[in-house]
């Protein structure tokens, strides 16, 4: 049974935050309750969160009661148990689940999580966001070792930044279901006669169970967006992890079913399912008659195919997307090299932000260093990302490990695609010797040859760039116009001193739905989203069919039901 002094407490405790968050994405004002730096979470915080990780490590994860577990996955790398990108084995076991059994049980819960209203859920799920930040460091060593992040980039895009986005979730799931008044006395005047009165009441009524197929390279900070919209919004969450990402969602469902469970509630209404190798499950649940929500970030190919056949349910994709950045000119050379070179190498360009495609006129640009040649312009950002990635220790800081061997076949196969102005060279890591850790290459292409086109017009994921050398600024906004709409893109850059060009970039963007950064040369860079102010995605190209966060994003996820009474 339900809890009311535990959810009192609650909404005492967390209302302030909510009302900050629906402050937040009114304004687009910067705001963030959970800390970036490591030492805000406490002297011994780091020393814990490792001693927390590494208690883990070989064995059993216990999930309390899921109805449902027919047997154990994971463990031993020989047996489809993960791996860390650093090279250490994990060991950690999951329970299996029967879907016939686990499904069912997860409904079971749905109408009192439907009837506690929209507070009662917001304010229980920042009661699980507050107990996962209070785990950051846990969370960061989970993320760090199953998507190859550096330690700081996992403890602060796995940890803080991808609270932000939950909380962020949560806060438009309150908006989208608040919008309608719970009730409402109406009454319609008949002249002579008396009114015809009727009482109305409305409420946000769920959909059903929401599958979240989570990713490999950033579990929490994509998968946080699609769990906390679907549970506030009622919607019991079955979490499919990543196979080779499992322990940070698994970390993420124990502490939710732990919260649902102190505060009255079936700790069912959140599940985790993990799979046997080469089980293959998503596409069994994806298609299931329960499944009515799905969220998923991945492959073109697989989030095509949920698009086409889980049909009984609201279908929200994440997928591949060639990120491009016209160089039209600049005011500020230097800080543009250095943008880009930072751009470029972060978590060794395995982001969905990452730019691929820099788009340069072949007779040069002009700058606040004079006249640069597209040989130039390459030359020196070459030199630029060098620098940046000189030091060994600095170059391990910023790059991570390549998440799998895929993405270290595709580098290779990168440099016999045209010219290498920058090669790719291998990085030992003295703390992990097992780790894979590459620098960026680029590879210059002329993109009026239609032989180089099967190159820049893929997403080649990881750290591979192509610098496109194009007639003219005005065939680099067609170029870029027809990368958008076939291929999709998340990101779109530009840097120009015309106030022509930038309108023109604005209209490319606006018509082909992109999201657009313009002459960033400082410490703000391409492929990073604030919550709360920046959408990532706009679900209006091929790279996306929803934006993190907005109103479409949460508002499909239930429906207002009526019940009109006699008055």
């Amino acid at each position: 049974m339900q809890s009311p002094q535990k959810l009192t407490q609650l909404t005492e405790t967390h209302r302030p935050t909510l009302d900050q968050a629906l402050d937040a994405i009114r304004t687009r004002a910067y705001w963030s309750p959970h800390p970036e730096h490591p030492k805000a979470y406490g002297e011994s915080a780091a020393a814990d969160g490792l001693a927390a990780f590494e208690a883990l490590k070989n064995t059993r994860f216990d999930l309390g009661e899921q109805p449902g577990t027919d047997g154990w996955v994971g463990g031993a790398a020989s047996e489809g148990g993960e791996v860390s990108p650093y090279g250490p084995e994990l060991g950690i076991s999951y329970p299996h689940a029967d879907a016939d059994v686990l499904l069912p049980a997860m409904r079971a819960g749905m109408g009192a999580w439907r009837d506690a209203g929209p507070q009662a859920r917001a304010v229980v799920c920042l009661e699980i966001l507050a107990r996962i930040s209070a785990r950051t460091h846990e969370f960061a060593h989970a993320v760090m070792h199953t998507s190859g992040q550096a330690f700081m980039m996992a403890l602060q895009a796995g940890g803080p930044h991808a609270q932000d986005r939950g909380l962020e979730a949560v806060a438009y799931a309150y908006t989208e279901q608040t919008r309608v008044p719970a009730a409402a006395d109406w009454s319609k005047p008949q002249g002579k006669r008396d009114p015809l009165n009727l009482s109305k009441s409305f409420t946000a009524v769920p959909r059903g169970i929401s599958l979240l197929i989570g990713c490999n390279t950033f579990p929490t900070w994509n998968g946080y967006p699609g769990l906390f919209a679907s549970l506030a919004t009622g919607n019991p969450v079955l979490v499919k992890p990543h196979p080779r990402a499992v322990l940070p969602l698994a970390l993420t469902v124990k502490v939710a079913r732990e919260v649902l469970a102190e505060t009255g509630f079936d700790p069912n209404l959140v599940a985790l399912a993990a799979e046997r190798p080469g089980e293959g499950i998503a596409k069994t649940l994806a298609t299931r008659p329960e499944i009515k929500i799905i969220d998923y970030t991945g492959s073109t190919g697989f989030g095509d195919w949920l698009e086409a056949n889980a049909r009984q349910a609201q279908v929200y994709t994440e997928k591949a997307g060639v990120n491009t950045v016209v160089v039209d000119s600049t005011d500020d050379y230097k800080g543009m090299l250095s943008n880009l070179a930072f751009s470029l190498s972060l978590y060794s360009g395995q982001m969905c932000t990452t730019p691929q495609n820099l788009l340069i006129p072949r007779e040069g640009i002009t700058t606040d260093a004079g006249a640069k040649s597209y040989d130039e312009v390459v030359g020196d950002l070459a030199k630029s990302v060098g620098g940046l990635l000189g030091d060994d220790a600095r170059a391990n800081a910023l790059l991570g490990a390549l998440v799998n061997p895929d993405v270290k076949s595709r580098l290779e196969a990168a440099a016999g695609l045209g010219e290498v102005a920058l090669p790719s060279r291998e990085i030992s890591n003295p703390d992990f010797p097992g780790a894979t850790v590459r620098t960026p290459v680029i590879v210059k292409l002329d993109g009026a040859k239609p032989d180089a086109e099967a190159a820049y017009l893929s997403e080649c994921f990881g750290p591979v760039s192509f610098a496109v050398a194009v007639d003219s600024t005005a065939d680099a906004l067609h170029l870029l116009r027809r990368t958008v709409r076939d291929k999709g893109a998340m990101t779109v850059g530009a840097y120009t001193t015309s106030a022509e060009v930038e309108r023109a970039v604005e209209e490319v963007c606006w018509e082909e739905s992109a999201q657009l950064s313009l002459n960033l040369t400082g410490g703000v860079y391409v492929n990073q989203t604030a919550a709360f102010s920046d959408f990532h995605g706009s679900g209006g190209n091929p790279a996306a069919n929803a934006a993190l966060c907005d109103g479409a994003f949460v508002s499909n996820r239930f429906r207002t039901v009526e019940v009109r009474r006699q008055a």
